[in-house]
């Protein structure tokens, strides 16, 4: 009965919101207060994690992350994203919200060029933009039939409600659907700044030849490499249309590491 007082409420008071893509959404948490529990989770990665200082990666991430966010559309109260380049192996990057993007030094061996790391960026600003961390969150409420407050959450109830896993900072993955919505922003992304969409289906096959005992797509929230090439070059008309139009209009990326 409680958890359906609760979700009358949510239906009364919440409206949905609205993805970049078109997808209705509900959301239950304020942009405010997800910035907050973002900057909470990265401020405690950044005191757990090695951080890489070196100038030729910091400036090659940085490099990539700045022209795309001159594209990028924020409506989640940004002021400024701030982008940590973190010593680790594994082939990984996030964002969070509150415009916090890490990226671990594993992901170089794996995007093998500017564009092919644009992608990568690409996706992970559009989990943020897409307020896909403020759907899980709402979702993980109206589950558990309670709506919190975030100053009731301690720091690990945070990073688990923003979908930390065991490794502190390494997101566990969204869902099928967020992941697939992520893709096609960061393509129209990567495309507006002036780099080549194309490289998102090589940076996939890069992935896939990984390996590593990847799960059935159906037992896993993401979707298989295969499923994300097959979606990407079902976009690639509109993206190379974009990435034409960057060109002519003098965007040409010249980000070195």
């Amino acid at each position: 009965m409680k958890r359906l007082r609760i979700l009358i409420f949510v239906l009364f008071v919440f409206h949905c919101n609205t993805s970049p893509t078109g997808r209705k959404q509900i959301v239950l948490v304020s942009d405010g207060e997800m910035n907050e529990m973002g900057t909470l989770a990265f401020d405690e990665l950044k005191s757990k994690t090695p951080i890489d200082t070196r100038n030729n990666t910091n400036s090659y991430v940085k490099c990539i992350v700045d022209l795309e966010l001159g594209v990028t559309t924020d409506t989640t109260g940004v002021d400024s994203w701030e982008v940590i380049v973190f010593k680790d192996n594994t082939p990984n990057a996030f964002a969070l919200p509150g415009g916090k993007i890490g990226v671990f030094t594993g992901m170089f061996s794996v995007a093998k060029n500017k564009d092919q790391l644009a992608a990568v960026i690409g996706h992970e600003i559009g989990h943020v933009i897409a307020r896909h961390g403020n759907e899980r969150v709402s979702q993980n409420q109206l589950a558990s039939g309670s709506v919190k407050l975030l100053e009731t959450l301690g720091k690990p109830t945070v990073a688990g409600a923003l979908g930390m896993g065991a490794k502190f900072g390494v997101l566990l993955p969204f869902s099928r659907q967020h992941e697939s919505e992520a893709d096609l922003i960061g393509l129209e992304i990567m495309a507006k700044a002036g780099f080549d969409p194309r490289e998102s289906v090589n940076l996939w096959k890069n992935m896939s030849a990984l390996g590593g005992g990847k799960p059935n797509e159906l037992l896993s929230t993401h979707p298989s490499d295969e499923t994300r090439m097959k979606q990407l070059n079902q976009a690639m008309p509109k993206a190379m249309a974009l990435f034409e139009s960057a060109l002519q209009s003098g965007k040409k990326p010249n980000c070195v590491m």
